[in-house]
């Protein structure tokens, strides 16, 4: 489960993540929403130990990313697709994630298949299209075979076949108990996987709550999303 409590995030005199609170729990794929600036990367670096926290708490079943014993066993994060030297082949690249990790060799063949890239294994990164870098970096995630999942745009160069695949590979890891927190800025692609939402604008929450609540008056979540963002954009103002 990841929980997060009062989180604040300062730069300067401005704050970008504002005694922000909610939860992602197992077994339910979250969708993390919010407008271009409204915090979301700065809360997901602060829940995996990258920026420092200026107030609250984000924990990862009870415990600080950066006070984990392993975190590679219990947080997989898929953020962007730059970690890889262009140089190294797939299997090179994942390989050295393992033993940095302490994670068993055999694994880098597993997640290659999961995610459809064991024909790719001894390609070079840097002939992978943007599509193939996500499925590696989703890959790179796996490796320990996390209880949480953190996806950041995973949808991303993607064609529609790739989407349609995320989203079923989205789902099949929520149904097998683990806890996933996915940002999006898709509203289709969110509304069609995710059992609970967040949205967050100017780093406060705004709302929270199943699709069909967040929808219930509206046409859509892009509607219900744009009518909500707003209205915190008043408040703020």
């Amino acid at each position: 489960m990841i929980e997060i409590r009062g989180l604040t995030k300062r730069h300067g005199a401005r704050t970008v993540v504002d005694r922000l609170s909610f939860t992602a729990a197992p077994g339910l794929v979250t969708g993390f929403l919010g407008p271009n600036g409204a915090g979301k990367s700065s809360t997901l670096r602060m829940l995996l130990g990258l920026d420092r926290i200026d107030g609250g708490r984000a924990t990862v079943n009870g415990v600080p990313y950066t006070s984990l014993r392993r975190p590679a066993t219990v947080v997989g994060a898929q953020l962007d697709i730059g970690g890889a030297h262009p140089q190294h082949t797939a299997r090179a690249h994942l390989s050295w994630i393992a033993r940095a990790s302490g994670i068993p060799l055999e694994r880098v063949d597993e997640v290659l298949d999961e995610v459809e890239l064991e024909r790719a294994a001894r390609a070079r990164v840097r002939t992978f299209s943007l599509g193939m870098g996500q499925r590696l970096n989703l890959a790179a995630a796996l490796l320990g075979d996390p209880t949480t999942v953190i996806m950041d745009e995973p949808v991303n160069g993607l064609d529609p076949a790739g989407i349609r695949w995320m989203r079923s590979f989205t789902r099949r890891l929520a149904d097998e108990g683990r806890t996933v927190l996915l940002s999006s800025h898709l509203m289709t692609e969110i509304a069609k996987v995710a059992d609970h939402l967040v949205v967050i604008d100017h780093g406060r929450l705004v709302a929270a709550g199943a699709p069909d609540e967040l929808t219930a008056g509206h046409d859509s979540l892009e509607d219900a999303f744009f009518a909500l963002t707003a209205e915190a954009g008043e408040a703020v103002s």
